[in-house]
């Protein structure tokens, strides 16, 4: 029961004892003495719960159809989604001739999934993080996917690293995607413009974190953590994006002030960008940076021992055949029998494979001699094909080509779907010599380079 329930109940408790008379009562109800003696009617056939409002619980009378509830949240959901109620209120007023109340609009809109309450709206509170006191003791990293050119290019992402300590924009790189291989040229920049910072902040991304924690194989690095030990610089992963919210709120500043700076350049393709954010990164930190609260610079030079070209390589383990073959993205290398290959016959060496195409597979720091075999199988060659169907026998090759690609390993860091996109060209294969009286075609993709012999006079 409400108050005024409670209130009522003791009044007619009062009528029907005779303490109070029937106009006494009515005037402390503000009722008419008829009524009054219907609520002690009722009172006394269904006690306390006789007085309790009979419209508690039914539809108001007064209440929209359900067909105009249905009508009004489908223009909502798909013209105005992101519209405050007061806002919708007024658009479906203005545009589509619907007069509904913005409270009403805002239950509704409540009910739909479309909008929340202040108190669903809190967030949480995160206290906030003493700054690092050096210049270059922890650096925050971050990948931001955006459409940073707008309509005028692709989407593509923005490798931020920002000093904890001044919250100064050490670099800036835009990429295709947040891959390892982006990741590795990125970092390889920034270390030759100013050194070895103590430490890099980033967030759990499987570039820099090892999901699986139960993995059985590996030494639980991943391919960037283990470029940085080899660097003697270490990584910390966040446990909430709230942890590095400084890097969070550059990623926000940026994505307004970057955007709006780069349309009024005209910039649409990665490479302009690239080219015009030093001098981007100049006026930001000229504006926004702070100055330590110790002036040490922690940058450490990069060491005469420390090679950046192998550090940033991909590298796998491979266990050597009696054959002295191993496989490697689906390509078995074989490699060339002299006086040091012929030993390693069941011994583990290491492939490196570099971010410029280039592929390396060492023993003890020696490069091996190979070469390589496609285990995947071509296209019939040598196909007899007329002039008229030439252009149906091409559409067929291409098919089988996208087929052959889609099949490789998914572990080649070059094909990787999370994390490890890394979109350039592949190793070329070694095809087998075309027999005489043949044409050699080159078809190229954007991925890999297929040989296909023809005959002539096709």
């Amino acid at each position: 029961m409400s108050q005024a329930e409670l209130n009522r109940l003791t009044v007619v408790m009062d009528f029907a004892e005779g303490r109070l008379t029937a106009r006494q009562a009515a005037q402390m109800l503000r009722l008419t003495e008829r009524q009054a003696w219907r609520l002690l009617r009722r009172f006394r056939q269904h006690g306390a719960p006789g007085l309790v409002s009979r419209k508690r619980g039914r539809p108001s009378n007064r209440r929209h159809h359900p067909a105009l509830q249905e009508t009004v949240v489908a223009l909502v959901r798909t013209h105005y989604q992101d519209f405050g109620p007061t806002l919708a209120c007024e658009k479906l007023a203005e545009r589509h001739d619907l007069h509904v109340g913005r409270e009403t609009l805002r239950k509704w809109m409540m009910a739909a999934g479309l909008w929340k309450d202040r108190k669903q709206r809190y967030k949480p509170i995160h206290q906030p993080r003493t700054r690092r006191e050096c210049l270059g003791e922890l650096i925050q990293i971050d990948g931001s996917d955006h459409h940073w050119f707008e309509n005028r290019g692709p989407r593509c992402t923005l490798l931020v690293f920002i000093d904890d300590a001044t919250s100064r924009l050490m670099h800036l790189r835009f990429v295709a995607s947040e891959s390892t291989f982006d990741y590795f040229h990125a970092t390889r920049q920034y270390l030759e413009r100013h050194g070895k910072p103590v430490a890099f902040y980033s967030d759990k991304h499987a570039v820099f974190r090892v999901s699986h924690t139960d993995a059985r194989g590996g030494d639980g690095m991943t391919q960037f953590g283990r470029a940085l030990h080899e660097l003697n610089i270490d990584i910390l992963c966040a446990n909430t994006s709230q942890a590095k919210g400084r890097v969070e709120r550059a990623n926000q500043t940026l994505q307004d002030r970057l955007i709006k700076e780069m349309r009024l350049e005209g910039i649409s393709t990665i490479d302009a960008a690239n080219a015009f954010v030093p001098r981007f990164m100049e006026d930001h930190n000229a504006r926004f940076a702070c100055a330590p609260s110790d002036p040490r610079n922690l940058h450490r030079p990069l060491a005469p021992h420390d090679n950046l070209d192998d550090a940033f390589a991909w590298k796998e383990e491979r266990k050597v055949t009696h054959n002295l073959t191993l496989q490697y993205d689906k390509v078995l290398f074989i490699l060339e029998p002299n006086e040091i290959t012929r030993p390693l016959a069941r011994q583990r060496v290491t492939v490196f494979d570099y971010p410029d195409g280039r592929l390396a597979i060492r023993h003890k720091g020696l490069d091996l001699p190979y070469r390589t075999y496609d285990k995947l199988r071509r296209v019939t060659q040598a196909a007899i094909v007329e002039n008229k169907r030439l252009s149906t026998a091409l559409a067929y090759v291409a098919q089988i080509q996208q087929e052959r690609d889609e099949k490789r390993s998914a572990k080649a860091p070059r094909r990787r779907g999370q994390g490890d996109r890394h979109m350039f060209k592949a190793h070329e294969r070694t095809a087998d010599a075309a027999p005489p009286g043949q044409n050699s075609m080159v078809f190229s993709s954007s991925t890999h380079r297929v040989h296909c012999n023809i005959w002539n006079g096709i």
